[in-house]
């Protein structure tokens, strides 16, 4: 996916779908907490970024709830994608669980073998 950004909460959200993503993708991370100024400064690097596409992937948590609220307001063409309520927080996600969640989202990964362990 040409000129694509995705937002996350955090440098750890962002490393393990770096894992699993077999193509460049433009990750940011808000470090879990949102302010106009930060919301300014995704907004200048989305655009630094040339991108056609900004995926929203926060936690399924409270706070990564509220995030993805304030997220949604300056990119409201932003796609969603959501790891399973069971998981609640990204980095806690198993790698082939992101793997297909970015899959159905039409972005190409690796694919790891969920019963090879979390390597």
């Amino acid at each position: 996916m040409a000129g694509c950004v995705m937002i996350v909460e955090g440098k750890t959200d962002k490393e393990r779908l770096l894992r699993v993503l077999a193509e460049p993708v433009t990750i940011l991370c808000t470090y879990g907490s949102y302010s106009l100024e930060k919301g300014e400064k995704l907004l200048a690097q989305t655009e630094a970024a040339d991108a056609d596409e900004v995926y929203l992937f926060t936690d399924e948590d409270d706070s990564g709830k509220k995030l993805r609220t304030h997220l949604s307001e300056d990119f409201p063409d932003a796609i969603h994608l959501h790891t399973p309520k069971m998981y609640r927080e990204v980095a806690d996600t198993p790698l082939f669980v992101l793997a297909e969640i970015l899959e159905q989202a039409g972005f190409a990964v690796i694919v790891p073998h969920p019963d090879l362990g979390e390597r």
